[in-house]
């Protein structure tokens, strides 16, 4: 019994000998999700019109200045399409989501988008002869283009559709948006 008090002892001293110090601390890490995401402003778009399809288009293409957009990534375009009071009494812009559909006299016409991997080419097509659009629905256009990695795209709650839900729950601010010229 002696034996097995003095075997423990030691080697209770021994491991209490053995520790150190834990070592310093790394540096902290930045707070919030880490998603890569990123939205441009393109102002001053005008549409050009192809006859041979009835459609307008944008004749160069939007460039994703140095972001790299993936295979799923979702790219979400929005049109400013008016303005509204805000909650603190200032005008601001109202973004809906392309596809965006409208009705007049002559039938329907719809703003829609593509993409690819470097770029995003807007267009307007239509049921009636597009060459009778008013000049207010083919110039000076502005969009936002939203681009969200597949990973966190693919656990998006919200609704896409909201423009400024989206910005929130990207934790994105108007000074996160690169205005592209």
């Amino acid at each position: 019994m002696k034996k097995i008090t003095i075997i423990l002892s030691l080697f209770t001293i021994i491991l209490a000998s053995c520790s150190g110090s834990d070592g310093r601390d790394g540096i902290d890490g930045l707070d919030g999700i880490n998603t890569l995401s990123a939205v441009f402003e393109v102002t001053d778009i005008d549409y050009v019109y192809d006859s041979a399809n009835n459609e307008w288009f944008t004749q160069n293409p939007i460039p994703f200045d140095g972001v790299e957009v993936l295979e799923g990534d979702a790219v979400l375009v929005y049109l400013a399409d008016g303005t509204v009071t805000a909650s603190d009494g200032q005008p601001t812009d109202l973004w809906k989501l392309m596809p965006i559909t409208f009705f007049d006299a002559s039938g329907e016409f719809q703003y829609e988008f593509n993409y690819t991997f470097d770029s995003v080419e807007l267009n307007i097509v239509g049921n009636f002869d597009l060459s009778t659009l008013n000049d207010a629905a083919v110039s000076n256009q502005k969009v936002r283009i939203v681009v969200i990695p597949a990973e966190y795209a693919q656990d998006f709650n919200g609704n896409f559709s909201n423009y400024n839900e989206v910005m929130s729950t990207l934790e994105l601010k108007e000074s996160d948006i690169q205005v592209l010229d």
